[in-house]
């Protein structure tokens, strides 16, 4: 299979999913917008799409003219019923390409929080792939409504919108691909925001002593992906 990722920021990448990948016998290419060569052809012979995170909002395509290019070919990977997976900011522009708002969140998420999971309509077939409640990291400022067509199929006390499965396509507003090095990074990445504080923010020292959480989030993740795969 042909997976062609999207990546914003040196410091968001595929995490474990690159090994996920490679042991699977995928091909994989890329798309980093931060590159000054990037080019999203690969993305239109691909089977699958991965949209991986970054601390732009959906809204920035001013900024970010990418933005809006990235959209389109999500829109037309949906149309053609490829698998599309989203991760944080992913979620979010997947979310836009299916014509939900995304927009500001009244608070931000940032660090370790559970999420509860719910397995109806479209989510039934997730309910042996995912536990009913699992830790996960947030780092987002951002949330979205959930798509016309869609389920939700998580929830946490800060954002009631976590999770939503379309057709072939999945959007998580969490990050289970983190790996101890790229939790490292966006921590790093992020530290005036972190220090900054919030209700649902935890700082620095909280966040890198549960360390030990990534391997289960990421064997949820692995789960997720072979579930994907086979649809």
């Amino acid at each position: 299979m042909h997976i062609h990722y999207f990546q914003h920021v040196s410091f968001e990448g595929l995490g474990c999913i690159e090994e996920w990948c490679r042991t699977q016998g995928h091909t994989l290419t890329a798309t980093k917008w931060f590159e000054p060569d990037a080019s999203a052809d690969a993305a239109a012979t691909a089977d699958w799409l991965i949209i991986m995170g970054g601390p732009m909002g959906v809204y920035d395509q001013d900024q970010y003219p990418w933005l809006t290019t990235e959209i389109n070919l999500v829109k037309k990977a949906l149309e053609q019923k490829k698998k599309v997976l989203g991760i944080c900011l992913g979620s979010q522009i997947l979310a836009a390409a299916l014509g939900a708002n995304v927009y500001a969140h009244t608070q931000k998420e940032i660090g370790w929080y559970p999420v509860d999971f719910t397995f109806q309509e479209q989510a039934a077939g997730l309910v042996n792939v995912l536990p009913q409640h699992m830790e996960v990291f947030h780092y987002h400022g951002d949330t979205f409504d959930i798509p016309t067509g869609a389920t939700r199929f998580a929830a946490s006390a800060a954002c009631n919108n976590q999770a939503y499965i379309y057709d072939n396509a999945i959007g998580l507003q969490f990050h289970i691909e983190l790996t101890p090095a790229s939790l490292l990074a966006m921590v790093d990445h992020g530290q005036d925001e972190i220090a900054a504080g919030g209700p649902f923010v935890q700082q620095r020292n909280e966040i890198l002593a549960n360390t030990t959480q990534l391997s289960v989030n990421n064997n949820a993740l692995v789960n997720l992906l072979n579930y994907l795969a086979a649809k």
